[in-house]
């Protein structure tokens, strides 16, 4: 069953997905070499917290920690852990939370140091991706339509989609319907509407798709041991334009900072 939010539900929603961009924001201050992902891990579970949210990870199906923190090769769903980031790593940072109820989901992939080149255009050609989907996001496309922008703009770039991982409806659930597959055919699947929420959230591959699960029982990595990215929105369907609920701009805010 797919649940219609209201406009009072949908602002409840951006609240939260909000305070998952501050939260990604915060963190965004933690990514350099040295620092290890449990450390991460912990600011970001303090600061939902002291914002009076939830972590809406942690104990999510039995997930250990309050964040995903999945690291190169890693797509989705990495484990925090004594790991120390390196020069040259990209990290993406998935990141949902709970508060007056309804669920806000955003994930960004944090260049660490100095990355390649190779890497630099992966993670500028996954977030770009993901606003070529939600351009199609709004009432009346497909969720194919989302999908097949997203798969269209990076294969033409020469890079691979996660079959796997899909995106997914939001709201008092954190997981609902429907799924938002990252590749598709346009016109086909279930049909937008006003007042459906949903996380579009491209995981693409410097290779191939094929992607394996490590023996924690969560994390996904690629089967080839190349790099992916990871970027992920709420957004809101509406008539003309997908109204986007979480935001990066504060992220790149604080990123820029740092390079001023």
């Amino acid at each position: 069953m797919i649940f219609f939010k209201t406009a009072d539900e949908i602002g409840l929603i951006r609240q939260s997905s909000l305070m998952v961009s501050k939260t990604l924001a915060e963190v965004a201050k933690l990514i350099l070499p040295g620092t290890n992902t449990e450390a991460i891990n912990r600011i970001a579970d303090e600061f939902i917290r002291d914002h009076g949210g939830i972590p809406a990870f942690l104990n999510y199906n039995g997930f250990p920690k309050s964040v995903c923190i999945s690291v190169n090769e890693e797509v989705v769903h990495g484990i925090p852990s004594g790991y120390e980031l390196k020069d040259g790593d990209i990290v993406s940072v998935d990141v949902g939370v709970l508060m007056n109820g309804y669920f806000g989901d955003s994930a960004y992939t944090f260049e660490v140091g100095e990355v390649s080149s190779e890497i630099r255009q992966l993670v500028a050609a996954t977030r770009e991706s993901l606003y070529q989907g939600i351009a199609q996001a709004v009432d009346g496309k497909r969720v194919g339509d989302i999908g097949y922008a997203v798969q269209d703009y990076v294969e033409r770039r020469g890079y691979s989609v996660v079959r796997e991982l899909v995106g997914h409806g939001v709201g008092k659930n954190l997981h609902e319907k429907p799924e938002v597959p990252n590749f598709g055919r346009r016109g086909t699947g279930v049909k937008l509407m006003s007042g459906m929420v949903i996380a579009i959230e491209p995981m693409i591959n410097l290779g191939k798709k094929a992607v394996r699960q490590a023996e924690d029982g969560w994390t996904v990595f690629t089967a080839d041991r190349l790099p992916s990215a990871h970027f992920e929105h709420t957004v809101a369907i509406a008539r003309n334009k997908a109204d986007i609920l979480s935001d990066f701009s504060i992220i790149d805010e604080v990123l820029n900072k740092r390079k001023n």
